[in-house]
């Protein structure tokens, strides 16, 4: 007989369910986030266990990774469709983990990727990398905001970066505005660094890589974008189509309609956010470099808001992305601007 296992995961503990083909509960217990615990209760069932079937957490990976490692069938639950009877008097969390296990069972469980250990690894870097950025870039407006309140003068950002302590110090600051204009700029030259070690280390395992160069190809994406595009997307052979790789980068409208009228949104946010950001970004920089991609951006300007026809090319440069990196074919602007 055929067992099916189900994980409600939290951040110290879980709950594992297991079920037979007639949907009767084998084990049901609460453990400890430990891995040789969850192992061992699994080991008892390991020849029967058809699948485990795991909440979407945040702190998923060294339970897949596990799991994964000893030979077990892991499917990593979509949460955010899994659908849950309304008229449910009761519900925990050991009844959640029955749930997963029972839509297992039927074969109707929503699934999501899982990403390989190894290249998860460099992804979650390029964006440890993106993180480092977004807080060096707090730290600058931090100064320029405090040189505006207190100098009344708009200094440009190329300038503040290339500050000696020698300056700072002439600048008609009071000793607590200096020490706070300090704190911030010394922050901000330490990330500067830390950034600088970090892209130079996936710079250098990116670089051999033909997918990587291919995608650099593409008007208006260079080495950071390429990286960004490359990583998220992952496997392309897990996108059936490009309609559906284009809809994951969220460059899709979500809207319900009927008769014509527009009833509602889906979630506009389902997709990786970090695709979005980098096509967006490489629409701004393709529209200033590519006299096509220009001519395609001002029609669509001539018919609606800019942000709809920035849209519109981002749009476009996604669907290149996924056949550029189906068929391993170099960017070529009249077809995918055509």
């Amino acid at each position: 007989m055929k067992f099916y296992a189900g994980i409600d995961l939290h951040s110290n503990n879980l709950v594992l369910v297991i079920l037979d083909s007639n949907d009767k509960v084998i084990y049901s217990k609460r453990l400890p986030n430990d891995v040789q615990s969850i192992l061992g209760v699994l080991a008892m069932y390991k020849e029967q266990i058809e699948a485990v079937a795991i909440e979407s957490t945040y702190n998923w990976y060294w339970l897949v990774d596990a799991l994964q490692a000893e030979g077990y069938e892991v499917r990593l639950v979509n949460t955010a469709a899994v659908v849950v009877y309304d008229g449910l008097k009761y519900s925990g969390d050991k009844a959640d983990a029955r749930h997963l296990a029972h839509l297992l069972r039927l074969g109707l469980l929503p699934c999501g990727y899982i990403y390989p250990r190894e290249p998860r690894a460099l992804r979650d870097l390029a964006r440890k990398r993106a993180q480092l950025v977004r807080q060096r870039t707090t730290q600058l407006l931090s100064i320029k905001n405090l040189l505006a309140r207190n100098c009344g003068q708009d200094t440009a950002s190329p300038v503040i970066k290339k500050w000696t302590e020698e300056q700072l110090a002439q600048l008609p600051l009071l000793p607590e505005q200096r020490l706070a204009l300090q704190a911030n700029w010394a922050v901000m030259h330490t990330l500067e660094q830390q950034i600088d070690v970090v892209e130079s280390e996936l710079l250098r395992q990116l670089k051999p890589n033909k997918e990587f160069q291919l995608l650099k190809t593409m008007s208006g994406v260079g080495d950071i974008l390429s990286m960004t595009i490359y990583l998220e997307t992952g496997d392309i052979e897990r996108f059936d189509s490009c309609g559906q790789y284009a809809s994951y980068a969220r460059m899709v409208d979500s809207k319900r309609e009927s008769n014509g009228k527009k009833k509602g949104e889906g979630n506009r946010k389902c997709g990786n956010r970090y695709l979005c950001w980098a096509f967006m970004e490489a629409s701004h920089f393709a529209i200033a470099s590519n006299e096509d991609i220009r001519r395609f951006y001002q029609r669509k300007c001539s018919k609606g808001p800019k942000v709809v026809a920035m849209k519109a090319v981002a749009h476009k440069l996604a669907r290149a992305s996924y056949n550029m990196l189906k068929n391993g074919e170099a960017f070529d602007v009249k077809r995918a601007f055509s």
